[in-house]
């Protein structure tokens, strides 16, 4: 078996890869750099690797068994930018609440706004300040994921839709909800009071 062979059946096995891992793997065989680079671009060209972005990967073979699990694609999500949090439209119809379809994964993040058009979909991500980097938590499974809860993912939503709230009032609220065919409706009652809380500090203190 050669080497690019027996490298591509160690890298089968992981959710995701970087160049770092492809570098460390190698040394097992003795391989230099260059011959890995050779490696990766040659994998690349014959689709056995799937790029997400400059040096991060996942492999045709773990996409094609893992693409019809969701938690999958917000488990890279988090990946994909570090520190981030699925949450808006995404986070919405993870919890049922969002009547609209939603392709690309959006994330919030400390690091500046970014997309990532990748292979496998679009990838989206929203800076926010770190007072409101919050009400996120950790869902465990097959892939693990850090996701917004239901009130946060519909602060976040409204709060990049109206540019942080400029010129709202509380009223506006409700219409805004209404338009975006939201069902608060279905949602906690808890985490309804938790979401009004949420907007009224910050309209109050904005």
């Amino acid at each position: 078996m050669k080497y690019r062979e027996i490298l591509l059946k160690q890298l089968e096995l992981q959710p995701y890869f970087d160049k770092e891992a492809v570098y460390q793997l190698s040394k097992q065989f003795d391989l230099k750099s260059t011959t890995v680079d050779t490696y990766i671009s040659r994998s690349l060209k014959h689709k056995d690797i799937i790029p997400l972005k400059n040096g991060l990967y996942i492999s045709s073979d773990f996409y094609n068994k893992s693409k019809s699990n969701i938690s999958y694609f917000y488990f890279l999500a988090n990946i994909l930018r570090r520190p981030s949090y699925v949450s808006s439209w995404t986070a919405l119809q993870y919890y049922n609440l969002a009547t609209e379809v939603i392709h690309a994964v959006t994330s919030v993040t400390l690091k500046v706004t970014r997309n990532y058009k990748t292979k496998i979909g679009t990838f989206s991500y929203q800076s926010i300040k770190e007072s409101l980097f919050s009400d996120f938590s950790l869902v465990k499974g097959e892939f693990d994921f850090f996701i917004a809860s239901p009130s946060k993912a519909l602060f976040d939503l409204l709060y990049f839709k109206t540019r942080q709230f400029k010129g709202l009032k509380l009223k506006d609220i409700d219409l805004l909800i209404e338009e975006l065919r939201i069902n608060i409706d279905e949602m906690d009652t808890e985490e309804r009071k938790k979401f009004y809380s949420m907007i009224k500090n910050y309209i109050h203190h904005e």
